[in-house]
């Protein structure tokens, strides 16, 4: 049974504006700014919601998280300020590039782009497998394992993602995520019975729980009923 299902994205950012409508231009999603410099990228439903939140401190290290998108073309990614890291070649599909606050991505190209451009999620890990097995746990999903040593969560209940990556890096995790995934929970006691991390419980100033996954990457939780 699952202990909780997907909600929604959340971008950290020093200009919510400028990444909020960058990303809108690549994921074909529309930006929504708030009264406080904040905002949401909405789509088709709401689980296509990505947040983009105002942080102090700028980015310091590669993102532990980054998403990989499907677009048509290199050079219309690099007229929206996006340049390339790391270009396609030796056998790999994908370009790396930056996003406007010089936050990983990786591109894959398709003439013809389908209506979910954001097609996975990767997570770096210490033990792709072993994360890869406790995300499925805790959605009721799938578990793909690779040769390469990369492990996929796939067929997320209601998650518009088509899948969640897990990359070996020898590296452990040092600063906080800037991207994050909220889901909601029915039984809260349940996931940290499972091995989740509760940082923050809801309180008088946030109506959610900040949690951390075995490898202590951020999450936040809903109550069902909250």
């Amino acid at each position: 049974m699952a202990l909780a299902r997907f909600k929604d994205l959340c971008m950290d950012a020093s200009e919510p504006s400028r990444l909020g409508e960058f990303w809108a231009e690549v994921l074909g999603l529309s930006w929504q700014p708030d009264d406080v410099g904040e905002g949401r990228l909405r789509g088709p439903t709401a689980q296509h919601t990505i947040w983009i939140s105002r942080v102090p401190e700028p980015k310091s290290v590669k993102h532990r998280v980054h998403p990989d998108i499907y677009a048509q073309s290199i050079a219309d990614l690099e007229a929206l300020g996006s340049p390339v890291i790391l270009p396609e070649g030796d056998g790999r599909g994908w370009t790396v590039m930056t996003d406007a606050e010089g936050g990983e991505y990786c591109a894959f190209l398709r003439s013809d782009l389908p209506a979910d451009r954001m097609h996975g999620l990767v997570v770096d890990s210490v033990d792709p497998v072993a994360q890869a097995q406790w995300w499925a746990q805790v959605y009721g999903a799938t578990v793909v394992r690779h040769a390469n040593g990369y492990a996929t969560v796939q067929d997320v209940p209601g998650m518009p993602i088509l899948t969640m990556d897990f990359a070996p890096v020898p590296e452990p995790k040092v600063a906080k995520n800037r991207i994050h995934w909220d889901v909601t929970v029915p039984d809260l006691q349940s996931l940290i019975d499972a091995g989740a991390t509760l940082l923050r419980p809801s309180d008088t100033e946030i109506r959610w729980h900040v949690m951390a996954d075995p490898e202590g990457n951020e999450f936040c939780a809903f109550d069902v009923d909250g």
